[in-house]
Order: C-alpha cells, then structure tokens, then sequence
C-alpha cells in the first residue's frame, strides 16, 4: 500500500511539474504578445520609471546619493536601479499570482490538477523577468568598471529566497481573492505603502539619522523583509560586496515562513475553489 502510494505522489509531482513548466512557458509567451517591442519592455518600464525618479529626485529636490561601499560609484541612476528591479518582481509577482485562480477559473471547472501551480507559475514568470534585467544591469555597471560578476552567485541566492517569499505571498492572496475579490484591490493600496516603506528610493541611513523616526519605529522598520531583501540586492549591484549572513538569515526566515503560511492558507482554501468560482 505504501508503495502505491508513493508511486501515485511521484505521478502527481511529475504531473505538476510538467504543468508548472508549460503554464510558465505560456506566461512568459503572453507576457508581451502582440507587442512591437516584446521582451524589450521588461527593460523599457524600469528604464522610464528611473529616468522620471533621477529627474524628479536627483535634479529637481536635489537629492544626492549616498556613495557605494567599497565600490566608490555614486549614481543615483544605478543606486535606484538595484533596489527598483527587486521591488518590480514583488509589485508584478504579487498582482499575477492573486489573480491567478481566479483568472483561470474555466480551467479549474474542467479538470483536477495541483492548484498551487498557477500562482507558482505566474511567480516564476516575473522570476524570469528579473533575471534578464539583472543581466542587463550587470552588463551595464561593467562598461562603468564595476566588475559585479564576482558576486553574481550571491545575486542568485538573494535572487531563489525573494522568490520563495513573493511565492508565499502569492499563494495566500490567490486563495483569498477566490472568496473575497475586494483582495485585488487592496493589493494595490498595500503595495503603495510597502513601495514607500522599502528603502527604493531612498538609502536607509536616512531612516536612522532622522530624530523624528524613534527606537519602536526603526523596529517596526527593520520587521520588513523587503528592507533587507532591497539592501541584499544593493549590496551585490551598487556596493559590490556580499550581504551579511545576518542579512541572508532574515531574508531565510522570511521566506520559510512566508511559504509555510501561503501553503497553509492555500491547502486549507484550495478544495472549494471550483465551488466558489
């Protein structure tokens, strides 16, 4: 019996990895479809959004950036750019995957598979987004002399924990948004408030030089992951240096965590989706 059993759970896991692959393949092909551009968009939006940023912060308030350490670069461009891109794929990953269930509804009526993979493959759809533009920035802060291809297999650590973590996330929010499709929305307004609570556009030494941001603050401050996530990624593209193990001990935590509670949610939910739907 138990080797019935364990045959059927390996079938079942073939089965949603084969899916999983070939929703994400259909992901990735939808992503840009008709579009005269196609994948060159994963770079054009990210490049709008940080011309239009140095431009109003840059020259406008004139704010100046803090200088990378030991890399000696002082750009606000690329200073935005390695915090930006992270926050994208948690932006991006987080509104794909709460619509996921829902948005395949009429495939969930028709036939019995692993839920969990659409919100899954709409993470690892962004995921990939991410990593081209990753390369990209890698290739352009080379042609400025910084040579960050050292840290690039720290990058990819960072790079699978972050993934995890909007995973979790997205899992949760999927399964929600079946019952309460007020989710969607509130999404939206949330990731305002994270955008402006994560250290984008703004390093976070002016968090804790400022009086007005007291000691229970700086706590509650430091509680995001996606502090610690921006700065891994800071660390690696605009500081060249490896983040702390301290840093990859949280960013750790937050993943294990996140996915403990979006599979949790998302198993407990998950069996009357086709009812709901």
């Amino acid at each position: 019996m138990n080797k019935v059993a364990s045959n059927t759970r390996a079938k079942d896991f073939a089965a949603a990895r084969s899916l999983l692959i070939n929703l994400t393949l259909r992901e990735n092909r939808s992503k840009y479809k008709r579009s005269t551009l196609g994948w060159a968009w994963s770079m054009v939006n990210p490049l709008a959004t940080m011309l239009i940023f140095t431009f109003v912060f840059l020259y406008v308030f004139g704010v100046d950036p803090p200088l990378g350490s030991p890399s000696g670069l002082k750009n606000f461009g690329f200073f935005l750019i390695s915090g930006l891109l992270p926050w994208n794929f948690l932006s991006a990953g987080l509104t794909a995957a709460t619509g996921s269930v829902v948005a395949n509804a009429g495939l969930i009526k028709k036939v019995y598979f692993t839920r969990a993979v659409l919100p899954a493959a709409s993470v690892l759809s962004w995921n990939t987004n991410l990593l081209i533009e990753l390369g990209v920035l890698s290739v352009a802060l080379i042609f400025v002399g910084q040579f960050v291809f050292v840290y690039l297999p720290a990058a990819l650590v960072v790079i699978v924990l972050q993934m995890f973590f909007v995973l979790g996330i997205g899992l949760c929010l999927g399964a929600l948004n079946v019952y309460f499709r007020d989710i969607e929305h509130f999404l939206q307004i949330l990731l305002l408030l994270w955008f402006y609570a994560t250290p984008i556009i703004y390093p976070t030494s002016l968090v804790f030089s400022n009086p007005r941001i007291t000691g229970p603050l700086k706590t509650v401050y430091l509680l995001n992951p996606m502090v610690h996530f921006s700065e891994a990624y800071r660390d690696i593209f605009y500081n060249l240096r490896s983040p702390s193990p301290s840093t990859f001990f949280y960013m750790a935590v937050s993943a294990l965590i996140s996915m403990t509670f979006g599979l949790w949610v998302f198993r407990k939910l998950e069996a009357k989706f086709a009812e709901e739907l």
